[in-house]
């Protein structure tokens, strides 16, 4: 195991448990209690910080693979994802973190689609896609979560 894949690992982790531990407490807020808007609005602001990295790591990886035919692909999903991160920190909590999930599940998709070959592969190492798109399944949900206790 690699010192940058066990050291992903374990962000990647602490990153999950503690968006978890935040959308699951602003879950059990009661829906009529003013504290839920400005709690789901804090797992929002979270949620879009957290797209942006994971947009922001697919820009490093295309520039560190320039030269590989169809990395521009990599550039433009990933400033859409920065841009969609944006726009959802100027919607109302429900709506931007429908948006999140939505968004989290699309770059999920994106990860897995470069193993196949559907996709331009090798800008980043196979280990990194599947462990992209597994944190990206579970943070979208956890964007989800509070809405479904509503």
């Amino acid at each position: 195991m690699s010192e940058a894949l066990r050291t992903l690992a374990i962000g990647g982790i602490i990153v999950t448990v503690t968006f978890g531990w935040l959308a699951v407490r602003t879950a059990r807020i009661p829906v009529s209690a003013p504290d839920r808007l400005v709690a789901e609005f804090r797992v929002l602001q979270l949620g879009a910080l957290l797209l942006a990295l994971v947009a922001g790591a697919y820009l490093g990886l295309a520039a560190a693979a320039e030269a590989r035919p169809g990395v521009g692909f990599d550039v433009v999903a990933a400033l859409a994802f920065l841009v969609v991160a944006a726009f959802a920190l100027t919607r109302d909590p429900r709506e931007a973190l429908t948006i999140l999930a939505v968004a989290f599940v699309a770059h999920a998709i994106l990860d897995i689609a470069h193993r196949p070959g559907l996709l331009p592969s090798g800008i980043a190492p196979r280990w990194y896609s599947v462990g992209s798109a597994s944190f990206d399944v579970c943070i979208g949900a956890l964007c989800y979560y509070p809405l479904l206790r509503r």
